[in-house]
């Protein structure tokens, strides 16, 4: 069954890994146990693109791990398993104790999001119902906006290509989880739900401006390429339409983004005496990349004799 879903199990805990893949053994998994934190980077790395989601033991020390996946781009779905954390009852004593005591009370405090904020949570006595937790992180991945991962702006400004690359890789792995999961249901378009504040319509103007510039970036980038053998065209396409559909761009946008670098061409072609005819070819890649996304935006409609509870469960 080359539809299911491949998870990734590191879970320190012996008996609660056999737990799980007890929990876990149907066919609809394919489940991979990692040993060590230093194998589970390493595979996570070598299988980023065939990774459907992680179910991991949260533990402090893992913090690195996933900082550093985060900078090199790489997100996907992930189940942190909580353990309780025990309190230490407080010692007697002076001034000492209080401050070993708040040293470990900050120990115990955990980030917010250790890597996404898109990650799920659930406490180890609550895994009875693991496959619906799986479905719930798969799901709240692909609601993941491809601007909402990265919060910090000082990072937007100083490392404009890194955070490019983050939502590129991001937009890529939320369709392929989609197109392997439109083989499981039948039908795709009830997994491209979208978040709406992330919306064109619903952005600040500054947000607008910016979003604007960034596409008109990227169209540039796919028409001066089009035509050329050696550039990965396609995959530069997806990323624009997915980028396009995320925020709900629309046509006449698009249109307006093609007609102001069509101009900006025909004033260059001008000035160094040259035909403006050839402009007339990069129609071909206006039409390629509206009808994809007037694809995209047809299947992201809901069907009628989808029942409700399908928008929620995989199974």
């Amino acid at each position: 069954m080359h539809f299911r879903l491949t998870i990734y199990l590191f879970i320190p805990d012996p008996s609660l890994a056999q737990s799980l893949t007890h929990l876990l053994s149907t066919e609809r998994y394919n489940i991979n146990l990692v040993d060590s934190p230093n194998e589970l980077i390493d595979v996570i790395e070598d299988n980023k693109e065939k990774i459907d989601c992680l179910v991991v033991l949260n533990q402090p020390s893992l913090l690195p791990l996933f900082n550093q996946l985060y900078e090199e781009g790489i997100l996907l779905p992930i189940v942190l398993l909580e353990t309780p954390i025990e309190n230490t009852a407080p010692m007697t004593g002076g001034q000492e104790n209080g401050e070993e005591n708040q040293k470990a009370a900050k120990l115990s405090e955990a980030p917010t999001c250790l890597y996404h904020s898109a990650e799920v949570r659930v406490k180890v006595n609550e895994l009875e119902d693991i496959s619906s937790i799986i479905d719930q992180a798969i799901t709240r991945f692909l609601h993941l906006g491809p601007n909402c991962s990265v919060t910090d702006q000082s990072l937007i400004r100083s490392k404009p290509n890194q955070v490019e690359d983050k939502q590129n890789f991001l937009l890529l792995q939320q369709r392929r989880l989609a197109e392997k999961l439109k083989e499981r249901l039948g039908y795709l378009g009830v997994y491209y739900k979208r978040n709406s504040q992330y919306f064109y319509r619903n952005l600040s103007q500054s947000e607008k401006k910016e979003l604007l510039s960034q596409l008109g970036s990227e169209y540039r980038e796919v028409i001066i390429n089009y035509f050329s053998q050696d550039f990965p065209i396609n995959e530069t396409i997806d990323q624009f339409v997915n980028r396009c559909f995320f925020v709900d761009i629309s046509v006449s946008q698009i249109l307006e983004i093609h007609m102001e670098l069509m101009d900006e061409f025909s004033q260059q072609l001008k000035l160094e005496g040259r035909s403006e005819e050839i402009l007339l070819d990069y129609r071909l890649a206006l039409i390629d990349i509206l009808a994809h996304l007037g694809e995209m935006y047809r299947r992201s409609i809901p069907r009628e004799d989808i029942p409700y509870e399908l928008l929620f469960r995989i199974d």
